[in-house]
């Protein structure tokens, strides 16, 4: 398989890494708005190239985003319409409606893949059977370093309460958790995001609670944020690299 990827930072350079080390995985191209950031990543691994997203459509059979909402905008028609299978880290760029029906629209018109990591947060597939039925409530409770968030607080603040849409909107960096627990449960509207800062915290944390018919399910885990990128959780790019896995591999744990 041919990999390409967008983005060179934190997430988009573990990814690459770990492309770097998998047998099914033969060639890997880079792109990054910043030049450098893509040729020094470049410089550390054996099977990639630096080359324009437009030029290295044509080879890739997957391409993994890990820049900005923005390069979603910018790319994932170009992706899905050369017959891509695309990986979407900056799941808040979904928020529009049009937007994602229209790339939905192109997937399946070409027969590819929109894959979504869960990234950080555990529950999602609890979530994504229990809509089966019925699902009253789903909500997010995340609590960052306030340098994760941007934030210079002395004490635990909740920066923001509101619907999950508003959330990706207003800190698009840090919160696609709440986009893709959105997409897998009741909505970006019905969906609730709390964001709290807590400079006690060393740890990124999240806690989803969901009610239905099914039950009740809380699930929560604690993630070390990533060396390279405070404001992400390593867990993100853990997600990421098993996506990529889920994709070489045979054999489908659902």
């Amino acid at each position: 398989m041919r990999l390409g990827i967008i983005g060179c930072g934190a997430i988009g350079s573990d990814v690459a890494k770990a492309a770097d080390m998998m047998n099914d995985i033969e060639k890997i191209y880079l792109h990054d708005s910043n030049p450098v950031a893509a040729k020094n990543l470049c410089i550390s691994l054996k099977k990639a190239t630096v080359q324009p997203v437009k030029e290295f459509l044509t080879d890739v059979d997957v391409v993994f985003e890990a820049a900005s909402q923005q390069a979603v905008t910018t790319y994932a028609v170009a992706v899905l319409e050369a017959g891509k299978d695309f990986i979407i880290m900056s799941i808040g760029s979904l928020f529009d409606d049009v937007f994602r029906k229209r790339l939905e629209d192109i997937a399946r018109k070409h027969h590819r893949k929109i894959y979504l990591p869960s990234g950080a947060v555990c529950g999602i597939d609890g979530v994504l059977a229990a809509r089966i039925e019925k699902l009253d409530s789903v909500t997010l409770v995340t609590t960052k370093p306030p340098a994760s968030l941007g934030k210079s607080v002395e004490q635990r603040t909740v920066v923001y309460k509101g619907t999950a849409r508003d959330a990706v909107k207003q800190f698009p960096r840090n919160i696609n958790v709440a986009a893709c627990l959105s997409l897998a449960g009741v909505g970006f509207d019905e969906t609730i995001v709390e964001i709290v800062a807590d400079p006690v915290e060393t740890r990124i944390s999240h806690k989803i609670l969901a009610h239905g018919r099914f039950g009740r399910l809380r699930a929560e885990v604690e993630n070390m944020p990533n060396p390279n990128n405070p404001q992400s959780s390593y867990m993100a790019s853990l997600s990421a690299i098993a996506i990529l896995r889920r994709i070489l591999d045979p054999i489908q744990i659902a």
